[in-house]
């Protein structure tokens, strides 16, 4: 867990508690989860914490930042922990892994988006949609159509 989370919190006038320390710990052993699976997490250990605490105590862990999110599907944001190196998400639309590789892959691209454009990017919240590299390697699943 991050050396100095309860620090992080105490100086941003919040208070250490189990629920916090639960969710963050959550978040650690999942490395990237939406908040319905760290809630299931967190249910092994406290039965009684329901979905907006988990919520509560997202937005209070990434206000100091120990924790981020990334949209890496449609659904609800990822979260994952600010302690990991800066990353891009891959997502396989195929059997839905997802791998975090470095940022530093793309900074050719964001360099050209600031030289031409002027614009700074936050790398820390892409993702990728393709096939992983054990996907690819096998033919595509059909398409189920109805007719």
């Amino acid at each position: 867990m991050a050396e100095d989370w309860e620090q992080r919190l105490r100086e941003n006038g919040f208070r250490i508690t189990p629920q916090r320390q639960l969710v963050l710990q959550a978040v650690e052993d999942l490395r990237h989860g939406t908040p319905e699976e760290i809630l299931v997490e967190v249910q092994h250990t406290a039965t009684g914490v329901n979905l907006s605490t988990i919520y509560r105590t997202l937005e209070v862990l990434e206000s100091v930042g120990l924790v981020t999110h990334a949209h890496i599907g449609h659904g609800a944001p990822t979260y994952h922990a600010v302690d990991e190196h800066v990353h891009i998400h891959l997502v396989c639309d195929q059997c839905g892994s997802v791998e975090s590789i470095p940022a530093a892959v793309a900074d050719a691209f964001t360099s050209d988006l600031r030289d031409t454009y002027g614009f700074e990017t936050d790398i820390s919240h892409v993702s990728i949609h393709g096939r992983c590299s054990r996907c690819a390697s096998s033919p595509p699943r059909p398409v189920d159509v109805e007719d």
